[in-house]
């Protein structure tokens, strides 16, 4: 039978679901005031006001967006460096991950010493940057690739999963004749689909997102990624370039550069918004990977 509801359980919903809105409002409203401006007439919208819809619905800021052509370049470097370096991190690190629950590999307990104390101290930028720099990937795509193959954080959310693996799989295959290589390719990453999508999804939202590396280690604007190129667009170092090479004498007249950096930030941050509600889960079940089974 169901309990009828008190008045201070009523109140209390009243208040969580109130408390739930603004918070969601506050959090969405941000988002929702860039694409509606992106959308918005560039001179008009300096005039303020604009707030749920646009004043002046216009298209020109994202044709002058894609009428350049680096914004073009960018996206290809950005997806390339995302599906590369996903597939090989995510491979290499699990391989990595596999070799290490090996009790009889030499030098195991060094190397997993080694591994942890990366997780709490690092050499710094300038060292970091010499070493690029001295191993030939400044102004390299290599650069985005190399050093995101592997990552001893991600190492040990694989070695959690392959425990719960069971071991009489690995002696099966072993009797059959199968090597390590093999049992790995076809016995244990075929079961390791749940923590291979987990961590294929944190590293491509990383590199999808990640300007840094564009900033720091790249000189050359066609291996710019494509968060970097919002980068200067947001510090006017390409919005003003833009709008100086913007077509036709009309759009120029109402395009502005705040405008531009409006529908800029729309173009480069639509897609992984559009992929992120649909691997929502994976996230869930990566954290749980790493919190109980660790």
């Amino acid at each position: 039978m169901k309990m009828k509801a008190s008045l201070g359980d009523k109140i209390f919903d009243i208040f969580n679901i109130t408390l739930m809105l603004i918070i969601c409002f506050v959090t969405l409203y941000p988002i929702w005031y860039i694409i509606v401006y992106s959308f918005n007439d560039g001179k008009d919208a300096m005039l303020g006001g604009i707030y749920f819809w646009p004043r002046k619905f216009t298209l020109d800021n994202y044709i002058t967006v894609f009428s350049n052509s680096d914004i073009t370049t960018a996206f290809m470097v950005t997806i390339a460096r995302t599906v590369i370096t996903t597939t090989l991190h995510v491979f290499f690190t699990a391989m990595v991950a596999y070799a290490f629950m090996k009790k009889e590999l030499i030098g195991r307990k060094i190397y997993m010493t080694m591994g942890t104390i990366t997780l709490f101290f690092g050499g710094g930028l300038i060292p970091y940057f010499l070493l690029i720099k001295s191993l030939g990937l400044y102004n390299n795509f290599l650069v985005y690739v190399i050093p995101g193959m592997f990552n001893f954080y991600n190492l040990i959310i694989f070695q959690a999963f392959f425990r719960e693996l069971p071991v009489e799989l690995e002696e099966s295959a072993k009797i059959d004749g199968a090597n390590d290589f093999t049992i790995f390719t076809r016995v244990i990453l075929p079961l390791s689909t749940p923590v291979l999508a987990t961590i294929a999804l944190f590293v491509g939202v990383y590199n999808w997102n990640d300007y840094f590396m564009g900033v720091i280690f790249i000189n050359n604007p066609k291996l710019q990624p494509i968060q970097t190129f919002l980068y200067k667009v947001i510090a006017e170092t390409t919005s003003n370039q833009m709008l100086a090479n913007a077509p036709g004498g009309i759009m120029t007249r109402n395009v502005t550069s705040q405008s531009i950096k409006m529908a800029t930030m729309v173009v480069t941050t639509l897609p992984i918004v559009c992929v992120y509600p649909f691997l929502q889960k994976y996230f869930v079940n990566g954290l749980l990977i790493g919190a109980i089974k660790g």
